[in-house]
């Protein structure tokens, strides 16, 4: 398949903000092929995060080092029609960001009250850089300067109503809405890092999008001056949702 009829599906989300359902979503649809943070072991092979994220080591034992190899591959030829990228906003770094201008560019985002305190159950002390919010507001910035307008999505959105949201998702990237998005077999999928051990424990229990639940427990103390930092920047992506 030539490049010019394949469209890129490229998801900049935060860590625990419902990416991977996402993903597992779209591997439903027979035209669209998905891939796992192809851009992990870059990042963690240019910060400190090799110290602290679990089965760092594994991960860049098993996939590509080379962030500027990545983009070729993701740029590259592909066997369907759609492909999706499940990234992390961080992990894109210092790498050059022009073949954004021809991919439909996804951000994802999730309330800091509800997120802070799931990632920091695998990563015990998290920082801005970790958790992607103001990098997603730096790089809707940047998007808007290439002409090339991200479609930004809140997780807590998707929860409650999946089909609305996915249906007008799929109406702004120019795809048929599959009702096959809304489930999917229990179980690990082939398309999973070598990370999903430490982090798709839950995703893996589903059958589906879960139900959205407002966290009952108190926020911890320790994240909140983190907690603080992040709800500007989410109160504008938040504005800026579709749903």
């Amino acid at each position: 398949m030539s490049k010019c009829k394949t469209k890129r599906v490229c998801l900049w989300s935060g860590p625990r903000n419902i990416s991977t359902a996402l993903m597992y979503s779209f591997a439903q649809r027979s035209d669209t092929s998905v891939y796992d943070e192809p851009l992990y072991a870059y990042y963690l092979n240019h910060t400190n995060a090799r110290e602290y994220h679990p089965g760092a080591e594994e991960v860049l034992a098993s996939m590509e080092n080379d962030g500027g190899k990545v983009i070729e591959k993701m740029m590259g030829a592909h066997d369907k029609p759609v492909v999706f990228f499940k990234n992390m906003t961080h992990h894109l770094l210092g790498l050059d960001r022009s073949f954004m201008k021809n991919v439909i560019n996804v951000i994802l985002t999730r309330d800091p009250v509800e997120m802070l305190p799931s990632f920091a159950q695998v990563i015990d002390s998290p920082t801005m850089d970790d958790v992607g919010y103001a990098l997603h507001i730096e790089l809707i910035d940047h998007l808007h300067k290439m002409n090339a307008n991200p479609i930004v999505l809140d997780s807590k959105k998707i929860l409650l109503n999946p089909q609305r949201v996915l249906g007008r998702l799929c109406s702004l990237l120019d795809i048929p809405f599959d009702v096959n998005m809304l489930k999917w077999q229990a179980g690990a999928r082939p398309e999973d890092g070598v990370w999903a051990k430490y982090w798709y424990g839950n995703i893996h229990k589903s059958v589906g999008f879960m139900e959205y639940k407002a966290k009952t427990e108190p926020f911890p103390n320790k994240l909140k001056p983190l907690l603080k930092s992040c709800i500007p920047h989410y109160e504008q992506l938040e504005k800026l949702s579709v749903g």
